[in-house]
């Protein structure tokens, strides 16, 4: 049996593209020939869960059919006028839809680092996609809902292993529509340049700071620990550097391939990454880096929560509800990414971060006469940034927790 894991080797792009060729022929044409692509949808599907991967293959079917049920139940539910839209329902589908997710996520605490026998490649991504969808439903957002369109949203296998989170909507106009054929040879021309542009970032620059160049560094900081306070050495910063080109080139390679393959189908999957480390302050730079899942926090977790504080009046403060919105956001996504400190303080980290940038901005606004901007500002605000968010990023690596503990 055949097992080939997204965008892992060049077998993997080659047959891609060479069963990608008719629906790309079609498109050109201004022909989408629904039933092929969803039979090479689902024949990549089972190359990516077969082998010794087939227990993850059974976990996503059964999570597909049950949120199926769980989304289309939901959708009866909102759009009959006999029922009244109580947060008590919406609650409970939001609840089962993220049980999966949740025990994927719990396992690994309660099992001595066993995955669960539920847990399947994308998991977390394609539960955002539904919470999502329950969202915008309870919003009335969503008019429609069919199982065979929801399957195509949940399961587009260019984004299943790690994104772009893309939103029901925005899919669903691309996927009932056929681009013109100056629009799709644009589309082809970007995603080919997505492609190129991705083996750059993954498998050349990625290789050198992930594979020729961190396990060195992290080598010779361990030889230094016991030799300063805190280990800390000019092998650990090199480490913070390393590892932080190492995350940001892999993962948006990553993107670029999933955002490339989806260009040649005629989807316009939304960006991931828009040049972060040139971000002017962290609010600058969460709205540049991993976007789709930085905007899906912050339009289902932060502004609801910010929404529902001020109709409830909890606090008489703006600024405290914002606050306090920022350390729910990023506590939950730092738990998102595990129940370990490092993760934990890498999202307080960032809320602080936010918070302070938020003053920071106030008070610029409020004596922007006395503080001078230019060049030369901006140019700094981009440094501190940029050494921030690497100091970060190398609480996130967890390599502290082995400098410090093992």
């Amino acid at each position: 049996m055949i097992n080939l894991q997204p965008y892992q080797n060049p077998q993997y792009f080659v047959l891609l593209l060479i069963a990608l060729l008719p629906l790309m022929i079609g498109l050109y044409h201004g022909k989408r020939w629904r039933g092929y692509e969803t039979i090479i949808s689902l024949v990549f599907l089972f190359f990516i869960f077969d082998a010794q991967k087939w227990p993850q293959g059974v976990a996503l079917i059964g999570y597909a059919v049950s949120q199926i049920v769980i989304v289309g139940s939901y959708f009866h539910y909102r759009t009959n006028k006999r029922y009244h839209n109580r947060f008590s329902i919406f609650a409970l589908a939001v609840g089962l839809s993220i049980v999966q997710l949740v025990l994927v996520k719990l396992t690994p605490l309660f099992a001595q680092g066993r995955d669960s026998i539920v847990a399947f490649l994308g998991i977390s991504y394609l539960t955002f996609k539904t919470v999502g969808m329950l969202m915008e439903i309870r919003d009335g957002a969503i008019k429609e809902f069919s199982i065979s369109k929801f399957l195509h949203f949940l399961l587009f296998f260019p984004t299943i292993s790690s994104g772009p989170i893309d939103r029901y909507r925005r899919f669903i106009k691309d996927y009932e529509t056929v681009p013109e054929q100056t629009k799709y040879v644009q589309l082809v021309g970007k995603g080919l340049h997505n492609l190129f542009l991705g083996f750059f970032y993954k498998f050349l620059l990625g290789y050198v700071f992930g594979t020729l160049w961190l396990p060195y560094l992290e080598h010779l900081a361990m030889l230094q620990r016991h030799s300063a306070p805190l280990g800390i050495s000019i092998y650990l910063v090199g480490v913070m550097y390393c590892y932080s080109m190492y995350l940001f080139f892999d993962f948006a390679g990553y993107s670029l391939f999933a955002v490339g393959i989806s260009y040649l189908m005629g989807i316009e999957t939304p960006i991931n990454f828009n040049k972060p480390f040139l971000a002017a302050n962290l609010k600058d730079f969460w709205n540049r880096w991993h976007m789709t899942l930085s905007f899906w926090f912050r339009d289902y977790i932060y502004m609801r929560f910010v929404f529902w504080a001020m109709k409830h009046k909890l606090l008489h403060s703006r600024i405290a509800m914002a606050n306090i919105g920022y350390l729910l956001l990023f506590l939950t996504m730092g738990i998102w990414h595990g129940e370990t400190w490092y993760y934990i303080v890498y999202g307080l980290f960032h809320a602080i971060g936010l918070i302070v940038t938020d003053a920071w901005i106030r008070f610029k606004k409020r004596h922007a006469a006395n503080l001078p901007t230019n060049k030369g500002t901006k140019l700094l605000a981009i440094f501190l940034t940029f050494n921030t968010v690497c100091f970060s990023f190398l609480i996130f690596s967890g390599f502290l927790d082995q400098l410090w503990f093992s």
